[in-house]
């Protein structure tokens, strides 16, 4: 079910987009430096409840009758496959959306960390546990003890939760494109999830007032760990879409490497 959460008594201009519960805690550090600028900011949840088919379609309809209600477009941003539902809702309804944001969400823009994790599955002869220990390496590093444990169980809700289109049986694609508004999409550079080269294929896609950037570290959830780096890249996107500037940037060498 959705809930959209805001400490704001007027509507957002920006819009955070959270399907996966558990995934919300590794957002905050970016929250709470956007909060500190000019923007007002909301976000958007939504559970998949587990006697619920997954249905990517559900959530785009659910964020529809939020983004209805509000009395303009917004700013929206999503990370994985909330990002998906991003894009997927952008091209559907682009009167509703000013610019998208993408954050770990590659060219194949369904292709995430439960794609990995049910390719492996498949194809290893080993548990659920082992695999899950597996993708908690690679999506936050090395852990020991407690914190690994815990990044497990925060990966079993996500595929509890989560509207993923993956399963056991297959691993769903969802057609490349971009979309009608301005695109903000980036990835880290040591990411082997949504690889950096998946993120820069993206370019074949952009059109004038489009941006790519590459965080130089931290993984999946990239934006968990340099909130302050991603936030200015954020904050000079959103004001060109503002000022209706129309110069592209194609993921260039000093957007990569700040």
């Amino acid at each position: 079910m959705p809930v959209c959460e805001s400490s704001i008594p007027y509507p957002p201009d920006v819009l955070w987009l959270n399907v996966s519960p558990r995934f919300i805690a590794l957002s905050y550090p970016l929250l709470r430096c956007l909060d500190e600028s000019r923007h007002a900011i909301a976000c958007w949840e939504y559970a998949q409840g587990q006697d619920e088919p997954n249905s990517l379609e559900a959530a785009v309809d659910a964020l529809h009758q939020y983004l209805q209600t509000l009395p303009g477009p917004v700013h929206a941003i999503g990370h994985s496959t909330a990002g998906l539902i991003g894009l997927l809702y952008a091209r559907r309804h682009p009167q509703y959306v000013k610019s998208l944001t993408l954050l770990s969400v590659g060219v194949q823009p369904a292709l995430d960390w439960q794609a990995h994790y049910y390719t492996r599955l498949n194809v290893l002869p080993c548990s659920r546990r082992f695999v899950l220990g597996q993708m908690v390496r690679e999506l936050f590093g090395r852990q020991q003890g407690n914190a690994c444990r815990m990044l497990e169980t925060i990966l079993q809700d996500d595929l509890d939760y989560s509207p993923s289109p993956h399963s056991m049986w297959k691993v769903a694609a969802v057609e490349e494109g971009g979309c009608n508004m301005p695109l903000f999409v980036a990835g880290s550079q040591d990411d082997t999830v949504v690889t950096p080269d998946s993120i820069r294929r993206w370019e074949s896609w952009f059109k004038p007032g489009d941006r790519l950037w590459e965080c130089p570290g931290g993984r999946y959830f990239f934006h968990r760990f340099y909130p302050e780096l991603l936030r200015d890249q954020l904050l000079r996107f959103w004001t060109e879409v503002e000022l209706g500037v129309e110069t592209t940037t194609y993921g260039s060498l000093c957007d990569r490497v700040l």
